[in-house]
């Protein structure tokens, strides 16, 4: 009988000492055997896939003759016409927001000759102290399958990378595409009846940069103290 009992107590603590370890393992590792949910996998894809665009604005090729740091005297004399419009001359004597901002539209109605720029609609330029910052390039067509077909035009003859080395934007992957590079960014867009809503958007990142600071701290000023 006492060898009985012994021969219990002894298996009962091995049960209680195997326990314990299986459940210290458990919590130093509690998802050791979890697999990644669909949205994790899908966000991993999409950073592996990101463009890794190495130029900088300095080295940006020319896009129909304009260059992102323009002022807008540059910008005219590029687009033969536009300084003798009424609707760009107003936009340009603009006086600049208080942040430094300023716009204005160039229609290619008006500009010389009409067959260099065949297929545009019109240029929008954005400006940060006297600079251009952004310029949204706004086509009349034509339709394209998908987008990748109008980046692979656009990249021709320049040294920008190819479609596939472009960061679909979600859920848009077939209509808009962006190659993100160290200080601009580059938006192409196909869609519209005909491909008339068309565009590529260029970005001066730094210049985006130095706005958003200076929405934060007119914001941070006219808040007022608790």
């Amino acid at each position: 009988m006492i060898m009985i009992m012994k021969t219990l107590i002894v298996t009962a603590l091995l049960l209680v000492f195997s326990s314990g370890c299986k459940l210290e393992t458990s919590s130093a590792n509690p998802n050791a055997n979890a697999k990644p949910s669909p949205a994790e996998s899908t966000e991993t894809s999409r950073q592996e896939s990101k463009s890794t665009c190495g130029m900088t604005r300095a080295g940006l090729p020319v896009v129909e003759g304009l260059k992102l740091g323009m002022t807008p005297d540059e910008v005219m004399s590029v687009l033969t016409g536009s300084k003798d419009d009424a609707e760009v001359k107003s936009g340009v004597a603009k006086t600049a927001s208080a942040l430094g901002e300023q716009s204005f539209v160039v229609h290619t109605d008006k500009l010389q000759p009409k067959e260099k720029f065949t297929g545009i609609d019109h240029f929008t330029f954005s400006l940060l102290d006297g600079r251009v910052s952004s310029i949204n390039i706004g086509y009349k067509g034509p339709a394209y399958a998908n987008v990748d077909e109008f980046v692979s035009k656009f990249v021709k003859g320049t040294n920008f990378p190819p479609a596939d080395q472009w960061q679909g934007y979600p859920g848009m992957d077939t209509q808009l595409k962006t190659l993100a590079c160290q200080d601009f960014e580059i938006r192409v867009f196909a869609g519209g009846e005909n491909g008339n809503q068309n565009y590529v958007l260029l970005t001066d990142l730094e210049a985006k940069k130095k706005l958003k600071e200076r929405r934060a701290k007119a914001r941070a000023q006219a808040t007022p103290s608790p």
